[in-house]
């Protein structure tokens, strides 16, 4: 394997790593050059695992010998790849945080795919709208691994699933779950209920029936569409829902984190298997 020790921080060789804290920068950079960073040596076998390619490895000593193994399969899958190797304080200084769980590793984007490929065979989906805190979203996506969704979809203004935090907080589920971008939106939403998907929206709302009454009888295909922190969904995503669903609180709480209330939703709407009366 191509390995390179690194002395100097600012070597242009490292630019898809510099200044990893600048959430401007990740944005403006990730997309232009079809990048996206994995961390940790689990997400990365889960990033591989989903047939994704890197582009680049970085690490300190201590961890190559453990990541070897990992380094030469990709070698045998997809020919060389460089691996920069540097003392802490070094890569500290290209990424602006302790590197801690093994490697970091540049992953090239794989294409999105339409979303009528995307659900042709699916039962559940879940719909982010406007979910701008990558914490949420990666914490959306590990519900939905570990709960049975089949895909997700996000709004245009939802936060990448492919930020190196919602990676992170997903534990590289990300890669799982099939996702994609529903556009126009609203409007995007007319091509599940043309797949034949019941479209309920949690939201609060006078007409909403309660999570309890939706999975007493639940659509053979149910997308769930969640919002943005604090404010919800738009009028105009509810609008184009075909039922409004609230999940009953007590305590004098009126709603839950849309992550927390994602993993409640998922849990309660989840598909049965033929015959088992759910």
């Amino acid at each position: 394997m191509p390995t390179v020790r690194l002395t100097d921080p600012d070597d242009d060789r490292l630019a898809d790593y510099t200044r990893l804290t600048d959430v401007a920068l990740r944005r403006r950079l990730e997309p232009e050059r079809g990048l996206y960073m994995a961390e940790s040596t689990k997400v990365i076998r889960r990033a591989l695992a989903a047939g994704h390619r890197p582009r680049s490895f970085l690490m300190t000593e201590r961890w190559l010998p453990d990541l070897e193994p990992l380094v030469a399969e990709v070698e045998a899958r997809f020919g060389p790849v460089p691996v920069y190797v540097g003392p802490p304080e070094v890569v500290e200084s290209i990424t602006g945080f302790h590197l801690h769980r093994g490697a970091l590793a540049a992953m090239h984007r794989p294409a999105l795919p339409a979303v009528g490929d995307l659900v042709a065979d699916a039962r559940r989906v879940a719909v982010l709208e406007g979910v701008v805190d990558h914490t949420n979203v990666g914490a959306v996506f590990r519900s939905a691994a570990a709960l049975g969704v089949d895909a997700v979809l996000v709004s245009p203004d939802c936060a990448d699933p492919l930020y190196r935090r919602s990676v992170r907080v997903s534990m590289g589920t990300v890669f799982q779950v099939p996702w994609t971008r529903l556009e126009p939106w609203p409007a995007g939403l007319g091509l599940l209920r043309e797949a034949g998907f019941t479209v309920a929206a949690l939201a609060l709302a006078d007409d909403a029936v309660t999570l309890d009454e939706l999975a007493a009888a639940p659509p053979e295909r149910l997308a769930l569409l969640l919002g943005t922190e604090g404010d919800g969904l738009s009028r105009r995503a509810v609008a184009a829902s075909d039922v409004v669903v609230r999940i009953p609180m007590a305590g004098g709480v009126d709603s839950l984190n849309v992550a927390a209330a994602s993993a409640v939703a998922f849990w309660a709407t989840r598909a049965r298997p033929a015959g088992s009366g759910g």
